[in-house]
């Protein structure tokens, strides 16, 4: 699929941080959501890259942090599945939305949680009005896919510490009836276990 000259002119100068060249674009009267041929957007690129500066650029000109891409991926979602913090508040700070899911039903906290990000994990956590107890696709919370998919380390204890600090109920179970508890206790994962156990 070929894409018209300014568009395809803009998506490459914000993937090489040509941060002069996307302001005058998007003042002379380009689409600031406009997307590339797998329909990331301008801001999904940015984050992508991890690059502030450039997201702060976009999001000034009323980029959309919550455009979803060919496999449903968007800007708020992404850098909270990346463990990008500075960029997750930006989002919060303009438009992202909690109800907008990536391709397994999940929100940003959750993949956040299965890699361990846990300064995105507290943010999100703490955000007046996020959905912390939901649910995706695999019948997993974001505490569920901490303990599951996660190795019982520090961190993880550290996650799971900061959910149930949050206020997320522990005893959503997963398509099995197995809670998280279950699963901690069947892992091995003592401190994880004895943090769940004290919140019950």
């Amino acid at each position: 699929m070929h894409i018209p000259a300014t568009q395809e002119f803009l998506v490459e100068a914000v993937k090489n941080n040509q941060l002069d060249a996307v302001a005058t674009t998007l003042r002379n009267g380009a689409d600031v959501n406009t997307t590339d041929t797998e329909k990331r957007s301008l801001l999904l690129l940015a984050t992508r890259q991890n690059n502030l500066g450039m997201a702060q650029l976009l999001v000034k000109h009323g980029a959309d942090a919550n455009q979803q891409d060919a496999i449903k991926d968007s800007p708020f979602l992404y850098a909270g599945a990346a463990g990008y913090t500075d960029l997750v508040k930006l989002y919060l700070e303009n438009g992202a939305r909690f109800d907008v899911f990536n391709r397994y039903n999940g929100s940003a906290l959750i993949p956040a949680c299965e890699r361990g990000h846990l300064k995105v994990v507290k943010l999100l956590a703490n955000t007046k009005g996020f959905p912390i107890n939901h649910v995706n696709r695999l019948g997993w919370t974001a505490l569920m896919e901490a303990v599951v998919l996660g190795d019982g380390s520090r961190t993880y204890v550290a996650v799971v510490r900061a959910l149930v600090d949050a206020g997320c109920d522990i005893n959503i179970p997963d398509k099995d009836g197995v809670t998280a508890l279950q699963h901690a206790r069947k892992m091995g994962f003592t401190e994880i276990a004895r943090v769940l156990e004290k919140a019950g």
